[in-house]
């Protein structure tokens, strides 16, 4: 647990998800200032919004924070060198392999560590440099990998010498302290943090989340080998009944154009992308980050019986 504490220089070993659209400066700030790690998430965004959004995580305050680039994203390329450029202490990465961009992050003393969705990945990426694997299960929301937290954590934990982050499905103090037991270092976290006072996404996408259920949080994809989990409504039904007649990629992928931004921005909740993962029906109430952050540290000393980072 204090090796991840270490390496990134943060209080708590807990991350905030770089969720497209939704992870903005205001959220990441509100992270680091709690003692956790703000990520602000890239998505497809061009690189001087992105440089934006780090220099204003940086007048909201002095923590460590980073940016998490979609490696598939026409932009990443131009992200990686924003990144680089403003010293960014964290880069987290998905959808592709960081390799490229390592050297040059390590450079400037930026922490690289790579989303996975699979051992294989994660031993190729240690051995690439990578500092530290964020291990992320198919409960999570957004694009997701074939395999569950619950299993896939502790083989990856076994398979690298490098601090491994438990990430899909964990909402509260008793996912921490269950992924601490399964031998991870520390936890991302992303949909929780949806409904923090200081995301800004919509309050009517917000409250989707606070009234969803534990079967609501449903795959969409599949069919293009790119599966997406999100809270159902019309769009996802659409999508489906698409899929089931045999829709081609171009088709499904224009279906969902702008739909993650409809929701984030305008609230539309029927024909928007609420991406949330399977942990939205653990999420009840919208407070503000540190309220989150310290709620589910306390919680997870409780149920480990000690202290282990309050005082």
């Amino acid at each position: 647990m204090d090796r991840l504490r270490n390496l990134l220089g943060i209080e708590f070993p807990v991350l905030q998800g770089g969720m497209a659209w939704v992870a903005t400066a205001k959220l990441a700030a509100a992270v680091s200032a709690a003692g956790g790690l703000g990520i602000i998430g890239a998505g497809h965004a061009p690189a001087e919004w992105v440089r934006q959004e780090i220099r204003k995580a940086r007048s909201i305050t002095s923590k460590p924070f980073g940016v998490n680039v979609m490696l598939m994203s026409p932009c990443a390329s131009e992200v990686m060198q924003v990144v680089v450029e403003e010293r960014v202490p964290v880069v987290t990465t998905g959808a592709g392999s960081p390799g490229p961009f390592i050297e040059a992050l390590k450079s400037v003393g930026c922490k690289v560590i790579p989303v996975v969705a699979s051992v294989a990945l994660a031993k190729r990426l240690e051995r690439m440099g990578a500092d530290a694997v964020v291990a992320e299960g198919l409960e999570s929301g957004g694009h997701i990998g074939e395999i569950s937290t619950m299993a896939l954590v502790p083989q990856v934990v076994d398979a690298v010498n490098i601090p491994v982050i438990a990430a899909g499905g964990i909402a509260d103090g008793r996912g921490i302290a269950a992924a601490l037991m399964l031998g991870a270092s520390g936890v991302q976290l992303g949909t929780r943090f949806i409904c923090a006072i200081e995301c800004e996404a919509h309050k009517a996408y917000k409250d989707a989340v606070v009234g969803a259920g534990d079967r609501d949080a449903i795959v969409c994809g599949l069919s293009t080998g790119h599966p997406v989990r999100s809270l159902k409504n019309q769009l996802t039904r659409e999508y489906l009944q698409l899929e089931k007649q045999g829709a081609s990629e171009e088709e499904l992928e224009r279906l969902g154009v702008g739909r993650l931004r409809l929701a984030f921005e305008q609230g539309d909740v029927r024909n928007g992308s609420l991406m949330a993962g399977q942990s939205a029906g653990l999420v009840k109430e919208i407070i503000p980050a540190r309220e989150i952050i310290i709620s589910m540290v306390k919680e997870t000393e409780r149920l480990m019986g000690r202290r282990i980072w309050t005082n």
